[in-house]
């Protein structure tokens, strides 16, 4: 009898043979066994329901029962902590989804929530299986009600590393990040034929749901990687920033970087002259431990910046304007980018540091139409909402509403801190000017002298460097290079922070 379930076991391994094997791999593809063996530690993934088959007889299913019905099902370890996976086998029905294969994901989330452990879906499949009908629907159906049941208690991480079209797309949509790898994956609610057939639009798979698509234009996802193996090993590193759920913080590593360092370098990196641009990539790097940054959604929106480091050795969630696009305002994109990443970090109990330095809202009539004022809203709500240790640093200018919403003092960051250069005023002196001493200007009898003098009057009167600390919205004006230092020392002392928000159902953000 062990023999024979070995055997059974050994078929349930081995898949659909190995011209099915090698279909993948000419595909460009790896196969579902070796996903999970660069996902998980060596030897540590156990599978659940190997012998599964479907039950379902017509249009020639009877005859088709394969073990494992397309998915696999299990948990291992991912340096060391416990993580809960499935993955599709694109060599089983095309890893289309049936009602044996959705009861096996349902069971395995389910696990995952009552385990408290985080959740990685393997996508490649096909959609639902035509031959099931309903029943295949129904399947989907249970898997996004588990994915936001999930949503904020465990980190959900979605690997996409093939098709994903119809409802399919609905799940990954659901979950934290969006993983995909350039030229073999793709998403799209209806496909290129589909496309064809109702608007007359000619398109590819990829150039209707490919990977930079879905990076750059969409958002959809927020990490693309040139193949598997980087994407999977750029998961684990993720894994490794993040709580396991909700009521843990997120994992303390030894740090080598020494939490006094002086950080020299920003003197450079940041330009004194306002206008002028600059990349707040190197910034960051320059800030936090050995230089490590895990920029989310780095393609979309790009005027703000949205990353996961750590400093002194603890995660942490930056968000930061980026001057070197668009002056770094705020726009539509962006505030949505930076309000779920917020809501994101939140959820998981990683602090939040902003870096400020923001000339205000993109103007315009497609922003205004667009609903910037609800979007830019989220942001704020998201901030607002949040209950993780909080630290604002404006590192230049400050303007308008754009400095409200970028967790100042008055939406309840927990500590603000300022660069010798800031400027926080409703606008700049140039504008502020022109508004406020416009008959002055004009009546003059040299509008253009005194617009200037009346300029630098505004500016050393309201837009001085300590002219916010002197009204406690900034706690302190530093020097740049202690920036680092001082924002552990912060973090350290926040650790303990704890708050609870009014007794609510939920809120009802903007939408």
């Amino acid at each position: 009898m062990t023999a024979e379930l070995a055997a059974l076991h050994a078929l349930a391994t081995a898949g659909p043979g190995e011209a099915a094997t090698e279909a993948q791999h000419r595909r460009g593809k790896l196969t579902v066994r070796e996903r999970l063996d660069l996902l998980f530690d060596e030897g540590t993934f156990t599978e659940i329901e190997p012998l599964r088959r479907h039950r379902a007889s017509g249009f020639g299913l009877e005859d088709r029962r394969p073990y494992t019905d397309g998915v696999v099902t299990g948990w291992g370890l991912v340096d060391g902590r416990r993580v809960f996976a499935y993955a599709h086998d694109f060599r089983i029905f095309g890893g289309a989804l049936g009602e044996a294969h959705a009861q096996k994901i349902h069971k395995l989330m389910d696990l995952a929530a009552a385990a408290g452990a985080p959740l990685v879906s393997l996508n490649d499949g096909a959609g639902a299986r035509i031959q099931e009908g309903i029943s295949a629907l129904a399947g989907y159906g249970g898997i996004f009600q588990r994915n936001v049941r999930a949503s904020g208690v465990i980190p959900q991480i979605s690997v996409m590393l093939g098709p994903c079209a119809g409802g399919a797309a609905y799940s990954p949509s659901l979950t934290d990040f969006v993983f995909m790898v350039r030229a073999t994956s793709q998403m799209f609610v209806t496909g290129p034929d589909v496309v064809r057939a109702v608007t007359g639009e000619q398109v590819t798979h990829e150039e209707l749901g490919g990977a930079e698509v879905h990076a750059a234009r969409s958002g959809v996802a927020a990490f693309v990687h040139d193949d598997e193996e980087t994407c999977l090993a750029e998961v684990r590193y993720l894994l490794s920033l993040l709580p396991a759920n909700n009521r843990e913080h997120p994992p303390e590593t030894p740090c080598d970087d020494p939490v006094d360092r002086r950080c020299e370098a920003l003197l450079e990196l940041v330009p004194a002259e306002s206008r002028r641009s600059y990349d707040i990539r190197p910034v960051i790097a320059e800030i936090v431990d050995d230089g490590d940054v895990t920029e989310v959604h780095e393609l979309w929106a790009p005027n703000v910046v949205c990353a996961l480091a750590r400093l002194g050795g603890q995660t942490v969630g930056i968000v930061a304007n980026q001057p070197s696009v668009y002056a770094g305002v705020l726009d539509i994109e962006a505030a949505q980018k930076a309000a779920r990443f917020v809501q994101f970090c939140d959820a998981f109990n990683v602090p939040l540091v902003t870096l400020v330095d923001v000339p205000g809202f993109l103007p315009g009539v497609d922003q205004e139409h667009g609903g910037i004022i609800r979007h830019g809203a989220k942001l704020l709500y998201a901030y607002c909402n949040a209950t993780v240790p909080r630290i604002q640093v404006i590192l230049r200018k400050a303007y308008g509403g754009a400095y409200i919403v970028m967790d100042s003092r008055s939406v309840g960051c927990d500590l603000s801190f300022a660069w010798p250069g800031n400027e926080v005023a409703v606008m700049g002196a140039e504008g502020a000017a022109n508004v406020v001493f416009r008959r002055q200007i004009a009546a003059a009898d040299d509008p253009e002298a005194t617009r200037e003098r009346l300029v630098e009057e505004y500016r050393s009167e309201l837009m001085h460097p300590y002219y916010a600390a002197e009204r406690g919205l900034v706690d302190d004006v530093i020097d740049p290079a202690d920036t680092r230092r001082v924002l552990i020392d912060a973090l350290t002392t926040l650790r303990a922070v704890h708050r609870t928000g009014p007794a609510r159902k939920h809120g009802n953000q903007p939408q």
